[in-house]
């Protein structure tokens, strides 16, 4: 089977080539890394290195495929100025377009829990405008995979918890869905050896489900801290605290938004509906690689 997989090498992208691979799939991975393209080759995939953005390009690396992987790059991480939106819409569009040309019939697409709203959820915001455009493809089989939190946002606590002995955030005092790229790749896999359908499909994909106090505990015993702490405080203060350590503003508005929306229940509401059956890496073992950066900051 021809396999198509955007988003690069990333926390997802990689353990999910990996795993197509290792079952004799022919896969294909953009990146608009060059420098991604040898460690491509070395797990076993062919390189297509170019932009999202460009449609002819989308296109022909799209024809042929059997089954498209699609995610939006976080690009706006790095370059500030990017709009967010507008960046998720524009790539959106590129992969509905570059579909219909392509004639490609088997979608799976990295959305994200809270993309069933369509507004107040900051980032998230973004993969609801993606599932939006892509559901108006006409005969393509698309399930929209909807992770939770990521196990590796925790990291950006670190240096909270080394010159405090703290996590703050303004959300944590229910409970946090989480998930485990490696959980993720191994669901998107399956998806794609799914049987076909007339209709588009969603698929909730989690790992284990902890409060903040709960998290902070099984951290702090990683790290060799009992004591650490999962403090709560406000939005006001929220965003405060993500503009001291170089969030830039737009990003840390929409960040605070998303966790609000997580701390008063709609981000997970539909999540909860349609509960998944839980994945298998725990928290306790994503801990022992969140003390191994610890230790290595």
């Amino acid at each position: 089977m021809k396999i198509v997989i955007t988003g690069s090498l990333g926390s997802v992208g990689k353990p999910l080539t990996t795993i197509l691979v290792s079952q004799g799939q022919d896969v294909t991975v953009i990146s608009s890394n060059t420098d991604k393209e040898k460690e491509i080759i070395n797990i076993g995939a062919t390189p297509a290195i170019g932009s999202l953005l460009d449609l002819d390009f989308v296109t022909k690396t799209f024809s042929n495929a059997d089954v498209v992987h699609c995610m939006i790059p976080p690009a706006y991480n790095l370059d500030t100025s990017i709009n967010p939106m507008e960046f998720y819409k524009s790539i959106g569009i590129n992969f509905r377009e570059a579909i219909k040309k392509a004639g490609v019939k088997r979608i799976t697409h990295l959305s994200a829990h809270g993309a069933h709203l369509n507004y107040g959820t900051g980032l998230i915001l973004g993969s609801y405008y993606v599932e939006q455009i892509l559901n108006e493809l006409k005969g393509v089989h698309i399930t929209h995979v909807r992770p939770t939190y990521f196990y590796y946002n925790l990291l950006g606590s670190m240096a909270a918890i080394k010159s405090t002995g703290k996590i703050y955030a303004n959300y944590g005092d229910s409970i946090i869905p989480m998930v485990a790229p490696q959980d993720v790749a191994k669901a998107i896999a399956e998806e794609i050896f799914s049987p076909g359908s007339t209709t588009n499909s969603v698929r909730y994909i989690g790992s284990d489900e902890r409060t903040g106090d709960q998290v902070a505990q099984v951290l702090g015993a990683a790290i060799g801290n009992p004591a650490l702490e999962w403090v709560m405080v406000s939005d006001e203060q929220m965003h405060i605290l993500l503009i001291e350590n170089g969030v830039p503003d737009h990003v840390a508005k929409e960040l605070v938004e998303l966790w609000h929306s997580l701390r008063v229940g709609r981000l997970t509401e539909d999540y909860f509906k349609h509960k998944p059956k839980l994945g298998d890496v725990n928290l306790e073992d994503y801990a022992r690689e969140f003390a191994e950066a610890y230790r290595n900051q």
